[in-house]
């Protein structure tokens, strides 16, 4: 995938090199503290500082989120090392849904190198946006990366929903309604009636960025919905993340 052809519904599988690095602390209130070998420290940070240290969930039995969402993994396994000790950090495939993106212009500030420009949210395959409160410290999102940001990340899109619809689009369904599409979940009718089950197949493509479509555009959007319904695509999302839909 192209660093920045991220949406809200993506199902990727994700990866990452295994590559060497230190062990700074143990585990330690469910995360081990490792020589991040991948980032800069960003002297030129006003108000960001960073030691160079990533600290990364692990599985200890606890009720802490971290575990649940962290996607690197240590080679050795964490119970196994202790600081001081080289292993190698990675994301071994790993199946995630994106929850949010976000574009970063200027370029965000964190105290390291380089500095992103996007932000893609995500959660593990089994775990849904509803577990984790708005008022948590991860406010129902899940993991951010930041593709480009110089991990030697992989994505594979597994499965993207209404691939041919862009958000904005405004489309009319099989029942004569009017809807606009800002993601696969968030369909608003126009009729300002209960939205109900979602747009009924085949759907018309009508406008794109405002303006009336093309006639290569419309018929795309109609052979993609000409069988299948929105709840098969609703099922069939949930079978691949094992989560329900992100609000």
């Amino acid at each position: 995938m192209d660093t920045g052809d991220f949406r809200a519904g993506d199902v990727l599988s994700v990866t990452c090199p295994f590559t060497p690095a230190r062990v700074e602390r143990g585990v330690t209130w469910d995360y081990i503290s490792v020589r991040w070998p991948w980032w800069d420290i960003d002297t030129g940070s006003d108000f960001m500082r960073w030691n160079g240290i990533m600290a990364l969930g692990v599985d200890t039995g606890g009720q802490a989120p971290g575990p649940e969402v962290e996607l690197f993994r240590t080679d050795p396994p964490p119970e196994q090392l202790e600081a001081g000790d080289i292993c190698r950090v990675g994301v071994p495939p790993t199946v995630v849904h994106v929850t949010a993106v976000e574009h970063h212009d200027p370029p965000l500030e964190t105290g390291r190198l380089p500095r992103p420009h996007l932000t893609v949210s995500v959660l593990r395959r089994g775990v849904s946006y509803r577990e984790f409160p708005d008022d948590s410290h991860l406010n129902g999102t899940g993991y951010g990366l930041h593709p480009g940001d110089g991990i030697p990340f992989t994505f594979e899109l597994l499965m993207r929903p209404y691939a041919s619809l862009e958000l904005g689009d405004e489309v009319a369904d099989a029942a004569d309604r009017a809807w606009r599409f800002d993601g696969p979940w968030d369909w608003t009718p126009f009729d300002k009636e209960p939205a109900g089950p979602g747009p009924h197949w085949p759907l018309t493509l009508l406008t794109r960025a405002g303006t009336p479509c093309t006639a290569k555009d419309a018929q795309a959007v109609a052979a993609s919905t000409a069988s299948g319904s929105h709840q098969d695509t609703v099922q069939d999302w949930m079978t691949l993340t094992n989560a329900s839909l992100t609000p």
